[in-house]
């Protein structure tokens, strides 16, 4: 069987495997101290043009999440984000287990859903807020939240994210990006944005655009790992002590300094030699990505929404979904009708194109 099921089922790069092993008789100081992760930290405010950025290392998506949010705010603040974001419907309520109410978006009257925030609609609820009179009764809004890319693989421009990011700083709210698939949103900007004027987001665009923000380490080429990287506004003075209240900092630190430092390094693999092993790893993802789309679209296949990302859903007959249940992983997301299915198909940085042959004597 193929697995499109999800990004996070494969091991790691090679080359993260290698400089876990060539330090492997290494004694580093523990708990993130060690020269690994200090390296690693200066070559992420190196990639990002944030030569003064504070940077932290957990170990996956759901943890970072909480942790951060729940050092960012007072203890009657909430977050806001959007009725699909990450947060609100598949953590499992752990942003709200820190007592931390998360405060969704509706969506504009009308619209089908495509993970988005609208800066309109941020600044409509923000000043009804303000200007209610009984709102020291109700939970302030204290961040706001955003993925990129979105849970359902759509992109924010560099416009629509400078949007939101101006009416956060109107109000005094830090933005917050969750950026568990950050290199495949970044890569996917660049493709899209090769065939139009836009200007596609960077890292040091999207550094330049928010808070706080973090780096993917799990999903893109990483054992486990993830980087939580704060840019005009610093952490939280004693972020390492709210990190151990959570249960969030690993011992042995230098487990996640080496992949990221190691991820962060030139690719000997790259076009460009001076290519990071991140982005070209998340480069590969969205290749892969628009040769399945284009399978799935020559057959005939509708999709639910338009992504450029590395989730694509398809929309499949339901006993389309039981014979190819049979023989590749994919996630079932909703129902689309009666008879009609949305179904999940995602590559990553170890898709093979041989994968994608198979897909395709499949479908």
């Amino acid at each position: 069987m193929i697995s499109f099921e999800c990004d996070y089922n494969n091991g790691a790069h090679p080359l993260v495997l290698q400089s876990l092993i060539d330090h492997n008789g290494a004694k580093p100081i523990p708990y993130g101290f060690d020269e690994f992760c200090e390296s690693a930290k200066e070559r992420i405010r190196k990639a990002c043009g944030l030569p003064d950025a504070e940077v932290f290392f957990l170990t996956g998506g759901t943890q970072t999440n909480a942790t951060t949010i729940d050092s960012m705010l007072y203890q009657y603040e909430g977050v806001i984000c959007v009725d699909s974001g990450h947060i609100n419907v598949h953590e499992a309520g752990a942003v709200e287990f820190t007592e931390h109410k998360v405060i969704p978006l509706p969506l504009p009257a009308g619209e089908r859903p495509n993970g988005k925030m609208d800066a309109k609609v941020l600044d409509k609820y923000l000043d009804d807020f303000m200007h209610d009179g009984n709102n020291a009764h109700a939970v302030y809004p204290g961040l706001v939240y955003i993925t990129f890319p979105t849970e359902l693989g759509t992109l924010y421009s560099a416009r629509e994210l400078n949007d939101i990011y101006q009416v956060c700083q109107h109000y005094e709210i830090p933005l917050y990006i969750d950026g568990a698939r950050l290199g495949y949103g970044l890569a996917a900007s660049e493709l899209k944005c090769l065939t139009s004027d836009e200007q596609p987001v960077t890292l040091p665009y999207l550094a330049r655009h928010c808070d706080v923000f973090y780096i993917g380490g799990t999903k893109i080429g990483a054992l486990c790992g993830e980087a939580v990287v704060f840019t005009n506004r610093r952490a939280h003075k004693h972020f390492f002590s709210i990190q151990k209240q959570h249960g969030a900092v690993i011992a042995k630190g230098a487990l996640i300094g080496l992949q990221f430092e190691a991820l962060f390094s030139p690719s000997p693999h790259a076009k460009d030699e001076k290519e990071l092993l991140y982005f070209q790893l998340s480069r590969h993802a969205i290749d892969m990505a628009m040769r399945m789309k284009e399978l799935f679209r020559k057959k005939g296949y509708e999709f639910y929404l338009d992504s450029p990302t590395n989730q694509q859903f398809v929309i499949l007959a339901n006993d389309e979904v039981e014979r190819l249940s049979r023989h590749i992983g994919f996630t079932h997301w909703g129902q689309a009708d009666m008879r009609h299915t949305i179904c999940r198909f995602v590559t990553s940085w170890a898709t093979t194109s041989e994968e994608l042959d198979q897909l395709e004597r499949l479908i």
